[in-house]
């Protein structure tokens, strides 16, 4: 399974319990961590998988692997709609319980992890994030600039939908593209759309996008989002072709992108001119697909962005995807 794949799996009963540990066990063998991490991801598996089941009637487990300069690691994103918690901080402690059990699991989840979150809203559910690595991480690892959650369609095997970024000491660009439909057709286009992108040597969105429409001509086509981050003149430059949902947002405000009508490698305006925002301290770009429903919004979940970046891309999955299509959210912070 490639780093930038997600796998999930629906927990909805316990006789399930012992098959998703199999299947996520088989990830980190092929990712080659060592028998005592898989051993110990296992016990991280079995306490995630008890609580969704014990105090939320079922939950998700996003799935996947996870390179830091050759360090092999494995990520388990699970989500739920269960009833939350009111003082996250303190279920974390061992020993304290909401059920007549022990109450070591949260415990274990974070002792057991290299990485750990848990962010949670009382009505609302839980979003807990656990990250275990081959080595032990540094004290203060570096952290992502992007994140993206990318999950096909339910029933299909690949998804239509895809993402790249790439950096130099001047500019910062990235890309989410989702290709027309579903399914492999769907897939190829994103893929070959992210090939051009990684090729293109421009650093005008506008002018990545005419080469991407030059490169998938062959494609049933698709709908992109290009940014380009000035590392210099702390600016973003925007251009999007087609229903790509693109917001700078922070905890108390959001600036909303508007694409162009088109299809990339069908037919586009001949006249494609990026849009320039300052970019604010504290800001975060987030791109979705259609398969996140237009309406997205974080303003309830002001405190989430002193999260990890997936926790927050979670936040927005958990509320907004739409489970009829693939299913994106890119989250991007750069400063």
């Amino acid at each position: 399974m490639d780093s930038n794949k997600q796998v999930v799996f629906n927990l909805n009963d316990r006789s399930y319990l012992g098959i998703l540990k199999k299947d996520i066990v088989k990830i980190a063998v092929a990712a080659a961590l060592p028998a005592k991490r898989i051993a110990e991801l296992e016990l991280v598996v079995s306490e995630i998988a008890t609580n969704l089941l014990k105090h939320a009637n079922g939950g998700e487990l996003i799935v996947r692997t996870l390179s830091e300069n050759g360090n092999a690691g494995i990520e388990i994103i699970s989500v739920d709609n269960g009833p939350g918690m009111s003082d996250p901080a303190r279920m974390i402690e061992d020993g304290v319980s909401t059920t007549k059990t022990l109450g070591h699991g949260l415990g274990s989840i974070k002792r057991l992890s290299d990485q750990f979150q848990l962010y949670s809203l009382k009505g609302w559910g839980t979003v807990l994030l656990s990250r275990i690595f081959s080595v032990a991480l540094p004290a203060n690892p570096a952290k992502p600039w992007a994140y993206p959650i990318v999950l096909n369609k339910p029933g299909e095997t690949v998804c239509g939908d895809g993402f790249a970024w790439k950096a130099n000491p001047y500019f910062f660009k990235v890309i989410l593209a989702d290709g027309l439909g579903h399914g492999p057709l769907a897939h190829l286009a994103a893929q070959r759309a992210c090939e051009a992108f990684r090729k293109s040597v421009f650093n005008n969105p506008s002018e990545i996008i005419n080469d991407i429409h030059r490169y998938v001509k062959d494609t049933r086509g698709l709908v992109a989002t290009v940014a380009v981050f000035d590392l210099v003149n702390k600016i973003w430059k925007i251009c999007g072709v087609g229903n790509i949902s693109t917001r700078l947002c922070n905890a108390l405000t959001a600036k909303t992108y508007m694409p162009y009508n088109g299809i990339i490698g069908v037919n586009i305006s001949a006249r494609l001119q990026p849009q320039t925002i300052e970019n604010e301290t504290g800001s975060y770009l987030i791109l979705c697909s259609d398969g996140i429903s237009t309406r997205w919004d974080t303003s309830k979940h002001p405190a989430v962005f002193k999260y990890d970046l997936s926790i927050l891309a979670a936040v927005i999955y958990k509320d907004y995807a739409r489970q009829s299509d693939d299913m994106s959210v890119l989250v991007v912070k750069v400063n």
